[in-house]
């Protein structure tokens, strides 16, 4: 930022952050060593999902909300994946629902039982078949129900129509891996940052690349939408190795409106915006620090606020929903810290001092609730609507009606834009060729078994044609 101090009238200029109690911590979780950069993480309004430590798969934890304080060492697991699980998250209009996916290829969907698992879950509502490499992020669509994007190693991103149970869509414009995605409000683009250090804005219904930034001087790592300004912010790193923001014009991605350089740390900073109050969230991976700025319209677009400190260094960070939120008490975001070293998840409240102890309206306008605008016919038809909204004030706990069925599935071959994606894919693990070879050992054993069959019922044909020719009907 400038050197000069700027001294601006803001209603959040005196945000704070709050850390819950330790007996509203939950604690002894064995959290996930895996270096992927993900926030391994994921929360709603009754669900905090954690993904664990585990040998010979992936696991998930899933604790209600309530359930605070230390968690035994048996507590149930979702451990239904082959490989480590790599993201998870929550169905925006479904509280229950949560998608996972992981490092054996595949994406799963999960129904949380009332009240939280009793005893270990190993098999999922839906499994999706698609990738042919490691998938590391899942995206719920923002406005359409049941419309869920995957992101895997093998550079593609496939767009899920969970009420069939098939991908729908292949986006296949990456030379890379995909390391964020982003939507805006109504998910009518899509934000994609990639190895190839490239930032895109992608139209997803037809996979056509709008704008395109190839970022020579900030190597860029993740992406986030700004509400409806029409803006992008992205953060990533310099030439000389310091963390970096960059600020975009959705519409011309040619430079960045601004760059700012944060600090020489190494680890990755993750953005978080809230649209109700314009408000941007820097945290980073290995350290304690949470910024967090204001964002307008007009120069200079971004005006920083304040900073959290802590001296426990977070490896994910899970965001509560705003309906989710205690209205009363001021609080305009949540996070939930994974803090590895203590197997503990912590949660940070933010929030804005006010001495009345009545609703807030103007930091609580009406936000995006848990109401889908769009069916997964209607999006894919090429119908946009922006979020259905709700105000906190009245009746803000009320949870969705809405309930996922699980399509049956009998096709067994996937096709998208013309390609089989699960016939003929070359293994790229170990893991991957240990379950292809003992695949192909059932295929080949149950083959021979047939071809035996089929011999057995040849001999016996062939006996019953020489018994017709030489019978004396036949003389």
């Amino acid at each position: 930022m400038s050197w000069r101090p700027q001294y601006r009238s803001s209603k959040f200029r005196n945000v704070y952050g709050k850390v819950a109690n330790r007996e509203h911590c939950f604690d002894g979780i064995p959290i996930t060593k895996n270096v992927h950069d993900n926030h391994f993480c994921a929360v709603n309004a009754r669900f905090l999902a954690i993904v664990t430590e585990s040998s010979g798969g992936g696991s998930f934890l899933v604790i209600p909300l309530e359930q605070t304080g230390r968690i035994e060492p048996n507590y149930p697991k979702v451990c239904g994946h082959q490989g480590n699980v790599l993201d998870i998250k929550w169905n925006p209009f479904i509280d229950n629902i949560i998608a996972s996916c992981s490092e054996d290829t595949s994406v799963r969907i999960w129904e949380i039982p009332e009240g939280g698992l009793k005893r270990s879950m190993t098999e999922a509502l839906l499994e999706l078949h698609g990738h042919s490499r490691r998938v590391g992020l899942v995206e719920w669509h923002p406005t359409t129900n049941n419309i869920l994007f995957s992101a895997g190693y093998d550079y593609k991103v496939l767009i899920w129509n969970l009420d069939v149970g098939e991908p729908v869509k292949m986006i296949d414009c990456h030379s890379d891996v995909i390391l964020c995605m982003s939507f805006n409000t109504d998910g009518s683009l899509l934000a994609t940052t990639c190895k190839d250090k490239k930032l895109r804005v992608i139209e997803p219904r037809s996979g056509r690349v709008l704008q395109e930034a190839s970022c020579k001087n900030h190597r860029v790592n993740r992406v986030v939408f700004l509400g409806n300004m029409k803006r992008l912010l992205t953060t990533g790193v310099s030439r000389w190795n310091t963390r970096q923001i960059a600020l975009w014009d959705q519409e011309d991605l040619s430079m960045p409106l601004i760059e700012e350089e944060i600090d020489g740390l190494s680890g990755l900073l993750f953005p978080f915006y809230d649209a109700d109050t314009h408000m941007l969230y820097l945290a980073g991976k290995g350290d304690g620090n949470i910024r967090y700025y204001e964002i307008s319209t007009e120069k200079p677009y971004l005006s920083y606020l304040m900073e959290f400190r802590s001296p426990a260094p977070q490896k994910g960070l899970g965001v509560m929903p705003k309906h989710g939120l205690d209205v009363s008490a001021c609080e305009v975001f949540r996070f939930y810290k994974l803090v590895t070293l203590k197997g503990l998840i912590e949660p940070i409240s933010m929030i804005v001092p006010r001495r009345s102890d009545s609703y807030q309206e103007d930091i609580y306008p009406m936000t995006p609730g848990t109401e889908p605008a769009l069916t997964p016919d209607e999006w894919l038809g090429g119908i946009n609507r922006d979020p259905v909204l709700m105000s906190l004030k009245e009746g803000y706990k009320k949870s969705s009606k809405m309930v996922f069925k699980a399509p049956i599935k009998e096709k067994k071959s996937v096709v998208v834009n013309g390609i089989d994606l699960l016939e003929n894919v070359p293994p790229r693990t170990e893991n991957e060729l240990l379950r292809m070879f003992f695949r192909q050992q059932d295929e080949i054993r149950r083959l021979k078994e047939e071809l035996a069959q089929k011999d057995i019922r040849i001999r016996q044909l062939q006996l019953e044609l020489k018994n017709l020719r030489n019978s004396p009907k036949n003389c």
